[in-house]
């Protein structure tokens, strides 16, 4: 095996390991892995794929990290994780025939917004708070409609989870983080199934950032459970800005044609 190989080989596990810790606390894992498989010279549906390797890896160990602290409902949780991994198949098996321009000029506005809601909102904690709509009827819409979107684009996913969780079921921020990594675990095991059945999936590199994701999910896990909203809420405007900011800088995006 060749040095330079090795290095690129290494630097993608160092990526899903820094990734995965992010994504364990407020989501947006995707913000570095996604450049690095492109960097890599993989193809946009093959990036896509093999991310969704990488990435179930890192959802599935912070999910089991936070089941054994038992903080998981599992009443709630199952059901919201298998909606969310159907509506990802049918986003996967999606890609290509939806136009992606709309999404590519949408996500990054709206992920600023969710910035401004979670930086500008008063009382945000680890307490719950009244719920706005049942659990059955925020399973039957919202969920598979992100975990659709999770399977044909994918960036913003856990925080469009997080936002639901919080305004809609009324959790705190601790207690939606928890069940996003569910739901997201959910949509990334439905997208990677699609995936893997369609060959799209660069095995090598999916599993050499799998093995850096498992240890990131572990690490950000504990530090989400140990710091709980007074990190999670500012990480995600951090990870909001950033993500948008990154789509914005993409010159493909059709917002700058606009300027």
């Amino acid at each position: 095996m060749a040095g330079g190989d090795l290095d690129l080989l290494a630097v993608l596990f160092a990526v899903g390991l820094v990734a995965a810790a992010i994504d364990a606390i407020a989501g947006g894992g995707g913000l570095m892995t996604v450049p690095a498989l492109l960097l890599a010279g993989l193809g946009p549906v093959e990036t896509l794929a093999t991310n969704k390797l990488q990435g179930s890896f890192g959802s599935v160990t912070s999910s089991l990290v936070f089941w054994r602290r038992g903080l998981v409902e599992p009443r709630t949780a199952v059901p919201l994780g298998l909606v969310s991994m159907a509506g990802a198949m049918a986003g996967a098996l999606s890609v290509g025939i939806l136009p992606r321009r709309v999404l590519e000029a949408a996500i990054p506005i709206l992920l600023i917004v969710i910035a401004i809601f979670f930086a500008t909102r008063r009382g945000m904690s680890d307490e719950d708070r009244r719920a706005r709509i049942g659990t059955g009827l925020f399973a039957a819409t919202l969920v598979p409609a992100i975990g659709f979107y999770d399977g044909l684009f994918g960036p913003g996913t856990g925080t469009f989870f997080m936002v639901g969780f919080v305004t809609l079921l009324g959790m705190g921020v601790l207690r939606a983080t928890v069940h996003t990594k569910i739901a997201n675990a959910g949509s990334n095991l439905g997208s990677l199934a699609v995936f893997w059945a369609m060959g799209a999936i660069n095995v090598r590199y999916g599993l050499v950032m799998a093995a850096g994701a498992f240890l990131g999910a572990q690490i950000g896990s504990r530090i989400a459970l140990r710091f709980g909203a007074g990190l999670i809420r500012p990480l995600l405007v951090v990870v909001c800005c950033a993500l948008a900011i990154r789509l914005l800088l993409d010159p493909s995006n059709p917002i700058r044609s606009l300027f």
